[in-house]
């Protein structure tokens, strides 16, 4: 991640897409949280892949953002527990150790996107966008 500007303000009226953020990292959370809020996103971060899967098991959200490698459950371990509890929850890998193989696994397991680390905001932004767009969650 790099430095750049501030999200731009979401639109007056526009519904809350919720979002997920899983990262061991705490400056990726740190820099995200902020960054989605900004753009009129509803976010909740975690460090831990145990305390964020407890938190999915008591709410469905619109959009996982995960790290790959973690303690504990790994990204794809948590990929596979969030669509078996929700399907139509869309999840974006956030990894800086992308395989070809581990990509396929990804994909296979219903993951909507990749981005690499390190990843400007923006990037990601662009990526839930087209999760929005996909399901109609933007008017």
């Amino acid at each position: 991640m790099t430095n750049e500007p501030i999200a731009p303000d979401a639109p007056a009226g526009k519904a809350r897409t919720s979002i997920l953020v899983l990262d061991d990292e705490a400056i990726v959370c740190k820099r995200l949280k902020p960054f989605f809020q900004k753009a009129g996103y509803e976010v909740e971060t975690f460090g831990d892949s145990g305390e964020a899967l407890a938190r999915v098991r008591e709410r469905r959200f619109d959009v996982v953002i995960t790290d790959l490698k973690m303690e504990g459950l790994d990204g794809l371990a948590f990929l596979g527990k969030v669509k078996e509890l929700h399907k139509d929850t869309d999840v974006i890998v956030i990894t800086g150790f992308a395989t070809l193989e581990t990509s396929r696994e990804s994909f296979r397991k219903g993951v909507f996107d990749f981005v690499a680390k390190p990843f400007k905001l923006a990037e990601i932004l662009d990526v839930v966008r087209r999760v929005e767009k996909e399901r109609g969650l933007t008017p």
